[in-house]
């Protein structure tokens, strides 16, 4: 068995030191918590400069695909035929991610469900509308 700890502190002067001794494990907290953030936070700026190093690296690759492709067709066809036919392609490619991406932003810009049902609450509180009586 323990034996009993000799503390010749009172229990009002323990009382009177529990809220300095909160407000210091909560500035331990929040430290703690700014290191943890910092931490994280250097080692996402580090991992997205490398996605975009290597994003970059990959523009490089784009252009030396195309010229194999290029080589390629160059083969079984005239050099100027075989770079108008993979221009052709990417040209195609571009088109289709295009008409996507419209059809995207148009779906996108349709009106929220939400606007449209503060618009009708709006109409019916003054009047206008389906609500109305003008």
């Amino acid at each position: 068995m323990a034996a009993p700890l000799n503390d010749d502190r009172s229990l009002f002067t323990l009382v009177g030191e529990l809220p300095d001794q909160i407000q210091a494990l909560v500035k331990a907290e929040i430290d703690q918590i700014k290191a943890e953030l910092s931490y994280k936070a250097k080692h996402f700026g580090i991992g997205a400069g490398l996605v975009i190093a290597a994003a970059f690296v990959g523009i490089f690759l784009l252009g030396t695909l195309i010229a194999t492709g290029i080589l390629a067709l160059s083969l079984v066809m005239p050099g100027w035929a075989a770079a108008l036919t993979v221009s052709g392609i990417l040209l195609l490619i571009i088109a289709i991610l295009v008409g996507i991406a419209l059809s995207s932003f148009r779906r996108g810009s349709e009106p929220l469900e939400t606007i449209e049902s503060v618009r009708q609450d709006i109409d019916a509180i003054t009047g206008r509308g389906d609500y109305g009586g003008h």
